[in-house]
This record gives C-alpha cells, sequence and structure tokens, in this order.
C-alpha cells in the first residue's frame, strides 16, 4: 500500500481535562478499504473522524493525509489534502437559512472555481443520486430526517472527495431511511469513494463494512473482519455484539470518558 493512498494516525495520544481519549493509538483507512469503528457511547469514536479531518489537534503523536503530515500545521497548508475528504454529521448539520440547493452547492460556491450553471448542474446530480432532487428549493425545515440525512450526504459528494466519513448516518431514522442510508452508502463504494463509520448500528455496520476497529478504554482492542469480529472472544467485543445481564444498567461511560 502506498502512504499516498490511505490516512493514518501514528501514536496518537488525545485528552480532555486530563481524561485520556486516546493512548498510544494507530489507525490507517486505506483507499478502497470501507471501514467501521464500533465502541460504547463515549469511547472517542466522533473524536478519531475530527482528529483524522484536522479538527483537533493530538496531545501527541501524528495524522498524515497521504504523504503530508498534518499535525502541528496550520490548516491553510492541508486544505488540498483535506479536499480528498467530506463527512455527513450526524444531524446533518445543514444551514438552516438556506435551500437544499444551496446547502449542496455551498462548498463549490466557496471555491469560486466553477461557472454558477456548472455548480447548479452538480447539485441536481447529487441530490439525483440521493433521491431528492424535488427538494432543491425546501429549506431544511421543511425535510423529514431522512431526507436530511440524504442532503447531507449530497453535499459531501458535491466536491468528489476520495473519502467520506458518516458520523452515526441512521440514527434517528426508521427502518426505511436506514435501508436508504445503506443502499446509499454501498453505491458510493460501488463508484469508487472508501467509507468510514462510526456508529452502533450493527446491521448498518455489517451491510456496508468490510473491516471493523473496536475502542476500548482510550485503545483499539480489536481490528479485523466480519468474520473474525463474530469470532472474537475479547471480552469487551462480546458484550457490545450480544449484552448480557453483566451490563445491565452499567454506565459504560463512566468507564470510558466521554466523547
Amino acid at each position: 500500500m502506498s502512504i499516498t493512498d490511505c490516512i493514518r494516525m501514528e501514536q496518537v495520544c488525545y485528552s480532555v481535562g486530563g481524561r485520556k481519549i486516546l493512548q498510544d493509538f494507530d489507525f490507517c483507512l486505506e483507499r478502497g478499504v470501507n471501514r467501521t469503528i464500533l465502541g460504547v457511547s463515549g469511547a472517542g469514536k466522533t473524536t478519531i473522524l475530527k482528529l483524522l479531518l484536522g479538527l483537533l489537534e493530538p496531545d501527541s503523536g501524528r495524522v498524515c493525509i497521504g504523504d503530508v503530515c498534518i499535525t502541528g500545521q496550520p490548516e491553510s497548508r492541508f486544505m488540498e489534502q483535506r479536499k480528498r475528504i467530506a463527512i455527513v454529521f450526524q444531524g446533518g448539520a445543514l444551514f438552516d437559512s438556506m435551500t437544499v440547493g444551496e446547502n449542496v452547492g455551498y462548498r463549490l460556491f466557496e471555491a469560486g472555481e466553477l461557472a454558477e450553471n456548472e455548480i447548479e448542474r452538480i447539485v441536481l446530480e447529487k441530490l439525483s443520486f440521493v433521491g431528492v432532487e424535488q427538494a432543491v428549493n425546501l429549506y431544511p425545515a421543511e425535510l423529514s430526517g431522512g431526507m436530511k440525512k440524504r442532503v447531507a450526504i449530497a453535499r459531501a459528494l458535491a466536491a468528489d472527495p476520495d473519502y467520506i466519513f458518516f458520523d452515526e448516518p441512521t440514527t434517528g431514522l426508521d427502518p426505511i431511511g436506514v435501508y436508504n442510508i445503506c443502499k446509499l452508502m454501498q453505491q458510493l463504494q460501488e463508484e469508487g469513494k472508501t467509507t468510514l463509520m462510526v456508529t452502533h448500528d450493527l446491521a448498518t455496520a455489517f451491510a456496508t463494512s468490510e473491516r471493523f476497529t473496536f475502542l476500548h478504554q482510550a485503545r483499539m482492542v480489536f481490528d479485523g473482519t466480519e468474520e473474525e469480529i463474530r469470532a472474537s472472544q475479547i471480552p469487551e467485543v462480546r458484550e457490545f455484539l450480544a449484552p448480557t445481564e453483566q451490563v445491565l444498567f452499567v454506565d459504560m461511560t463512566n468507564r470510558n470518558g466521554r466523547e
């Protein structure tokens, strides 16, 4: 694997208020390998996404996008590398004051590199891909939760990234909404996009990913395939996949800290 074909973390430590969130954490997202990060609430899964994007700075260690180390660098030094990545936030994070079309085209308008008619073409193309082109002139408040998620995916696609991060993409959706998100992720993968997801939704994880990372008490305790994680004898992994009465009413965040 070439270093230009991955995003990686090397011996990353990160803490909040003296509480360890990640400790000596190594992670690699290879281009073309679709991966899910699992762990209880507060384990640090979303923190990993933010570190990979350069939105947070590690206490030590380094984060690289391709062959460029972004740790300790001003944002202006790695903007080109970060354009390879898009993120779909848990709540969609759409701008309430903008129409759907304006939300999807926002990044392209800000870049100022394309003509307005070309941006409008891209916006309609991406909205059509996620099946909500009819909502182009609506505002986020007029959309269902599932439609907001699909618009957020269209916005992520507008800049044609190589990698797409999904932060709990199926939270709050009904079974039809979950099915639609899974299908969209599978379509993206078929088109060559690499996906990284954090989720508690095991059905979605197994439907859309081929490798799984399990985070526990600031460290990676498992990394492998679906077959391997299902067969894992690691207690924390087994309890997560098939909870027993041992974790009844146990507040796991007290044992792991909060994200």
